[in-house]
């Protein structure tokens, strides 16, 4: 990265150009591991294995249809810890408030963060609050900080990936992105779009309390959806991946909406999906375990992890029996939602 580039929008867009940022610029300056090591929730040492992890939440609107800010922020963070195999303990909260905004709507917006950090049986135990003048800021950023204790028998990293080994999604792709979308653009479907936002910690525990190590790696395709979250995946365990289109779970409403903006379902944000990788022979089983919960209803096999590679390749099989490669996203297409 060249000394007179400036930080543009796309740097906070989850692809090419993140990847850049951290790598080029801020692991450098802070004397970090190697970007190919970073996951969702460092683990600590301690009395026991703890998984710590930190992010911020910026979203406009405020308030969607499935959500807001608030309960965006609580479940992003529980779920970074719970695709690092780890129960969610306790959270740290942070405001960055506009001047000007009004408390009804703060108010909203915590007692939304208290009700999604209580049904994870999760406290929010420290927290501080910032107001920046009006110009300097659209309404509200959170910051939220977690640990979490590590399951036992979690042994999840890219290196434990292996050729053969399957890929296991959660649910249909986008809801949340094009949901967030939707409301901005004030777009009207028959059937309303809703976030996909809720907390994973349920779902990981199980795949991992039945399958052990043959959970091979979790993430949440969050920023650049499923597409950034596979490629990096592929990339980081040398191995080309392969996705099956007719196998991923649909959803109607999200699809036109996709459509109509002129958008990849693959590369928009979600915000209560889990890609999982797992060994073949596991793969129906870890499906079968996720279709309980509500948030998993549709989960399915959608592809598998093909031969080791030195510049692996990540392609999807169309449903018209072509083949089409998948690329990181470059930055963001929908700027703000997550």
């Amino acid at each position: 990265m060249a000394s007179d580039d400036s930080i543009q929008l796309a740097h906070g867009g989850g692809g090419q150009l993140t990847a850049e940022l951290i790598r080029d610029v801020i692991l450098p300056a802070l004397g970090g591991q190697r970007a190919e090591g970073l996951t969702d929730a460092a683990v600590l040492a301690g009395d026991g294995p703890m998984a710590f992890t930190t992010d911020s939440y910026i979203v406009q609107p405020l308030e969607f249809p499935g959500g807001d800010i608030g309960k965006l922020a609580v479940c992003g963070t529980i779920n970074d810890l719970a695709v690092s195999g780890a129960r969610p303990v306790a959270l740290s909260l942070s405001l960055v408030l506009q001047e000007g905004l009004q408390i009804a709507l703060l108010e909203r917006v915590l007692a939304s963060a208290g009700r999604a950090a209580r049904d994870a049986g999760v406290e929010i135990v420290t927290g501080d609050t910032k107001v920046l003048p009006r110009a300097a800021l659209d309404g509200m950023v959170i910051n939220t900080s977690g640990v979490g204790a590590m399951l036992p028998g979690a042994s999840l990293g890219f290196d434990r990936i292996e050729p053969g080994d399957a890929v296991v999604l959660s649910g249909p792709l986008g809801e949340h992105g094009l949901a967030v979308m939707s409301c901005r653009e004030g777009l009207a479907f028959a059937t309303e779009l809703r976030s996909d936002c809720a907390s994973l910690h349920e779902l990981t525990a199980a795949l991992i309390g039945e399958l052990g190590e043959a959970v091979r790696f979790m993430r949440d395709p969050t920023r650049g959806g499923l597409a950034a979250v596979v490629v990096e995946i592929g990339q980081s365990c040398g191995c080309d991946v392969e996705i099956d289109e007719a196998a991923l779970p649909g959803n109607a409403t999200a699809r036109a909406a996709a459509d109509m903006l002129g958008l990849d379902v693959l590369t928009v944000a979600n915000e209560g999906k889990l890609v999982a990788f797992v060994a073949a022979a596991a793969a129906d089983r870890a499906a079968a375990l996720l279709r309980p919960f509500d948030v998993a209803a549709a989960a399915a096999v959608i592809g598998r992890v093909g031969q080791r590679s030195d510049s692996p390749l990540v392609e999807m099989v169309t449903s018209a029996g072509g083949r089409r490669i998948v690329q990181m996203p470059y930055g963001e297409e929908l700027p703000r939602i997550c």
